[in-house]
């Protein structure tokens, strides 16, 4: 399982480096199902191991100019601060048992891999998409009561979930602020790199006992990922790649909420 759960890393990688997002999603049952982490470690891990990654996109997207710093700083604090206020407060608080009628219980972890199954179906639903997204005109605007609260929600979801949250970021850079998609696509990453770190050094990396190890191994090999991913981008269509990931996630997604819910309620 193992193996199975280094070579899933890589598939991480390989999704990043190939389409630019998607990859981090599988993060969480990788580690949650592979690994047999709990949803707290998971979700935690996750968030490293996403920021990780993104960073090295980030890096690449800046060399080629793809980066909007303004607004990579008026999305990204409220994101951070989403981040850190789940996972230092609301994640810690969070009950064993959130609810119980019946014989039927609850439990923090349904909760959180249910909402997760929920945002994988919506990630997957922008991947499938025949629409073209459309694009910003270049001229930089800032709906700044807007852009923070967006800013603010989708860091909680990834704090709460440990997904990136690029295909929420993607449209609303485009929409409240106006950029072009490349530069949207590249400004994304410099904001999951640093909400899903600073979340996770901040919250989780002060909280719980990190095995770091394992967590800087996993990461590396996603890392590798990405570099083989960029190569094999110039050999591969990306727009099939991307509508044969999309239905993937839906079939991680079933898998996901069936466990969950039907195979081993907890």
């Amino acid at each position: 399982m193992e193996i199975l759960g280094y070579f899933m890393a890589l598939v991480v990688g390989l999704s990043l480096g190939l389409i630019g997002g998607g990859g981090s999603i599988l993060a969480v049952p990788i580690l949650a199902y592979l690994f047999g982490l709990d949803e707290k470690i998971a979700t935690a891990y996750s968030l490293f191991v996403v920021g990780s990654a993104a960073l090295v996109g980030a890096v690449r997207q800046y060399q080629i100019g793809n980066i909007d710093g303004r607004t990579a700083v008026v999305f990204g604090l409220p994101a951070v601060l989403g981040v850190w206020i789940v996972r230092h407060f609301l994640i810690p608080m969070l009950p064993e048992v959130l609810f119980a009628f019946s014989d039927f219980e609850f439990t923090r972890r349904m909760g959180m891999f249910g909402l997760f199954s929920l945002l994988m179906f919506w990630a997957a639903f922008s991947m499938l998409s025949s629409k073209e997204r459309k694009s910003g005109t270049g001229i930089i605007t800032y709906n700044y009561p807007v852009i923070f609260l967006e800013g603010l929600v989708v860091g909680a979801l990834t704090g709460f979930v440990g997904a990136g949250g690029g295909f929420l970021i993607i449209p609303a850079l485009v929409m409240f602020a106006n950029l072009e998609i490349k530069r949207a696509i590249g400004t994304s990453l410099l904001i999951i790199a640093f909400k899903s770190l600073l979340g996770f050094l901040l919250g989780d990396a002060m909280q719980e006992t990190i095995d770091w190890p394992f967590l800087l191994c996993f990461s590396g090999v996603a890392v590798i990922g990405i570099f083989v991913g960029v190569g094999l981008g110039t050999f591969i269509d990306g727009s099939r790649l991307k509508r044969g990931f999309g239905y993937f996630i839906i079939a991680m997604a079933c898998f996901i909420f069936s466990m969950e819910f039907i195979v081993q309620p907890h």
